[in-house]
């Protein structure tokens, strides 16, 4: 029979999981909504010792941001095997993993939430992009990417993100088949800079001649073609 005795945390023991309850809860609902009440409440914990590991809900948040922003940048961390068009389908669905499971708090870290403006939160949507634009190039096999493909990368990424908050907003559209579009609507910014740059053509024919027939790049061509037939 247990004895009921919680176990005593150490400092940094106890921070982290303060950050985990919160990002659970502000990934539920607005951080305004939540209190620190609540926090401490599924914590197990009193509300003054929740004020002992963070001066405030503002200072806990930007925590939860932080762990967030983390795990956002590490899912398009992907193995450089296999054709790229089935590489960046992975990344998307567990890109679109943590949006499904995390959509307020999502929405908080690209649009600001309550710290709109704040030099902390804009510094961590920044490293994500970052992180993001960095795995991409090295899926390209790139380490310094010319003007084209530099615009090509971020602007993706920039499409990314403001479709995911979109379908936040009533997911109209089955998730399977918008990370799907996301892939083809890579290939097809490249494709078009590929027409007016030969550094942006020779990318291309790279990643496109391994591709599969089966692949996704190979059905986004299927599909124009039979468009214009």
């Amino acid at each position: 029979m247990g004895t009921g005795v919680r176990r005593r945390m150490g400092v940094e023991e106890r921070r982290q999981q303060l950050i985990k309850v919160a990002l659970d809860l502000f990934s539920r609902r607005s951080p305004d909504e939540v209190s620190i009440d609540e926090i401490a409440s599924a914590a197990g914990i009193s509300r003054p010792l929740v004020y002992h590991y963070f001066p405030g809900k503002m200072s806990l948040y930007e925590a939860a941001l932080t762990r967030a922003a983390e795990d956002l940048a590490g899912r398009f961390e992907e193995p450089h095997e296999g054709p790229l068009g089935a590489r960046l389908l992975r990344v998307m669905g567990r890109f679109f993993d943590f949006v499904d499971e995390h959509g307020p708090g999502f929405s908080a870290l690209m649009r600001g939430g309550p710290a709109v403006g704040s030099s902390a939160t804009n510094a961590l949507v920044d490293s994500v992009r970052q992180a993001s634009y960095e795995q991409i190039l090295s899926h390209l096999g790139i380490t310094e990417a010319p003007a084209r493909l530099e615009l090509v990368v971020r602007s993706w990424i920039s499409l990314v993100e403001s479709t995911a908050l979109i379908w936040l907003e009533g997911r109209r559209v089955p998730r399977e088949e918008l990370e799907r579009q996301l892939v083809h609507d890579f290939a097809a910014l490249a494709a078009i800079s590929a027409a007016y740059d030969p550094e942006m053509a020779a990318v291309v024919r790279t990643f496109v001649q391994n591709e599969p027939g089966d692949g996704p790049f190979a059905e986004l061509a299927t599909r124009l073609i039979s468009l214009a037939s």
